[in-house]
């Protein structure tokens, strides 16, 4: 870890992360780069057991709250995330066809070198109310930068789960995203955008 950057785990946070693309750069600005994000962000979910209270995808940066996993720690999971994103994209860039516009990343001048700035901002959320200031901020990026009139546009992000689905369990600083219809607690899961049932 490099000097003076703290991260605090073992102490059943939620964790506000925010990481960028490098020099941020837009290299999620297409909609396959968004929703790949979030299909590879519902993979590691599934493998490392964390609860996923709120994400949001921006052309440069992302926004995640999520648990600390049981069975690893969210720079174990912010890593693994990171480099299969950046890996699947530089992949799939060959498959590009010649009526496609190659993705951003390819034309940014640095090559295919860096496409995420190294680490990552992290914030504890132990508290109800910032859970929910975290939320409405991360839901009302899109809306800030221009991209959309209302949070409900914007496809890449769990807008659409928080708003509906968010209930506060009786433990102490934690929640889950559950159908109203359902009693059972469920882990809340990012779709990919097109892919509803």
């Amino acid at each position: 870890m490099p000097k003076g950057l703290k991260r605090h785990y073992g102490q059943k946070h939620f964790h506000f992360v925010t990481f960028c693309c490098y020099r941020r750069r837009r290299y999620l600005d297409t909609v396959r780069a968004r929703s790949l994000f979030v299909k590879v962000l519902a993979e590691l979910r599934a493998k490392y057991g964390f609860f996923l209270v709120g994400y949001v995808v921006m052309p440069d940066h992302v926004h995640l709250l999520i648990s600390e996993p049981p069975r690893a720690t969210p720079s174990v999971v912010l890593k693994a995330l990171k480099q299969r994103v950046a890996r699947y994209l530089r992949k799939n860039k060959r498959h590009v066809s010649a009526a496609q516009l190659p993705p951003s990343f390819m034309n940014a001048g640095v090559g295919l070198a860096r496409f995420w700035q190294p680490r990552f901002y992290d914030f504890n959320v132990y508290t109800r109310h910032k859970k929910r200031e975290k939320l409405e901020y991360m839901h009302g990026n899109p809306v800030k930068r221009g991209l959309v009139k209302s949070p409900d546009a914007w496809m890449w992000s769990s807008f659409h789960f928080t708003t509906s689905h968010l209930i506060n369990n009786s433990r102490k600083g934690t929640a889950s995203a559950v159908p109203k219809s359902s009693g059972n607690a469920e882990v809340l899961t990012p779709e990919v955008p097109g892919t509803r049932h």
